[in-house]
């Protein structure tokens, strides 16, 4: 493994996040549920959620981090994950495959979101669910972020409906950090 990508993966790693199980309450899961990891990274939510579901698509750009995500579970005898490389504007999956989307802290890089969130929209099956973990933008916000309300608008008009919006008293690196949960609205017209 070269010096970049271990160097990247300690990152991951080390990173302060939302813890994991602290998200599944947020939502709704069964043993029937396909799960769709936007963002998967190193797999800090693909690999305890798989415990709780039927297959979990853990999908990131980064082909190699999602590699060591494959060692992973293999390592922990998780056999329910399928990696999937791939821009998050053109998700290589199929239509309505998909019962549960999470993105923690993944979207606010993506340009345009609106691209996006039609994705995750098309992937997800008739009332679906749709989990955003975001840090909040403030006055001191370093790197891109995106509000809770635009990112509310953005979801809106994807498609989806809010289902509850949080802001929890966890931060990430100090900053505050907000959940919304979407569903897929029933009959929606396609998106162009």
């Amino acid at each position: 493994m070269n010096q970049k990508l271990q160097k990247k993966i300690s990152n991951l790693e080390n990173i302060e996040r939302f813890p994991a199980s602290e998200l599944f309450e947020f939502i709704h899961i069964t043993k029937d549920d396909n799960v769709l990891d936007l963002g998967a990274g190193t797999g800090y939510i693909s690999l305890p959620i798989a415990e709780r579901v039927k297959h979990v698509y853990a999908f990131d750009y980064d082909e190699d981090i999602l590699t060591y995500l494959d060692n992973k579970a293999l390592e922990r005898n998780i056999i329910n994950i399928s990696t999937v490389a791939g821009n998050f504007k053109d998700i290589p999956l199929e239509n309505q495959t998909i019962d549960v989307a999470l993105a923690s802290i993944a979207l606010h890089e993506v340009q345009p979101l609106a691209a996006a969130l039609k994705e995750i929209h098309r992937t997800l099956n008739e009332k679906g669910l749709f989990l955003c973990i975001e840090i909040e933008k403030t006055e001191t916000s370093t790197g891109p972020r995106v509000s809770s309300a635009d990112m509310e608008t953005e979801i809106h008009a994807a498609g989806f409906s809010i289902l509850d919006k949080v802001f929890p008293s966890t931060k990430i690196a100090n900053q505050p950090v907000y959940i919304i949960l979407a569903q897929k609205n029933e009959k929606t017209e396609e998106i162009e």
